[in-house]
């Protein structure tokens, strides 16, 4: 899964690399990449009971463009995949993400509706 998610990340990048200068994939790669080692920093504070990292740091990573490097990060450690109310606070700062990214493409002139 691991392979499929990060193929999938370095397409989308890809694709937006033309609209977007460079400091801002490189920007987002290194954001992800963050993302990822914290959660895996948080699973393993969770396995050995040390002080983990809280929710709401791992929530901001996701709301601020962190959340492909979550999904890898939530599917390779099986970590924070159950727990209420994270999961759902979690697809909200996807959503949330996903709103304010499209609504600044659209302002760019980057971004027209199909309809």
């Amino acid at each position: 899964m691991l392979n499929k998610a990060f193929w999938l990340l370095l397409v989308v990048t890809l694709i937006a690399s033309p609209f977007t200068p460079a400091p801002v994939i490189i920007g987002f790669l290194i954001l992800n990449l963050l993302t990822l080692l914290a959660y895996g920093a948080d699973k393993y504070a969770a396995i050995r009971e040390r002080q983990r990292i809280p929710e709401k740091t791992l929530l901001l990573f996701g709301l601020f463009g962190g959340w492909p490097g979550a999904l890898i990060a939530r599917r390779l450690w099986r970590h924070k995949t159950r727990k209420q109310p994270f999961v759902a606070l979690f697809w909200g700062c996807v959503a949330v993400n996903l709103v304010f990214v499209t609504a600044v493409l659209y302002w760019a002139g980057l971004y027209h509706s199909a309809a």
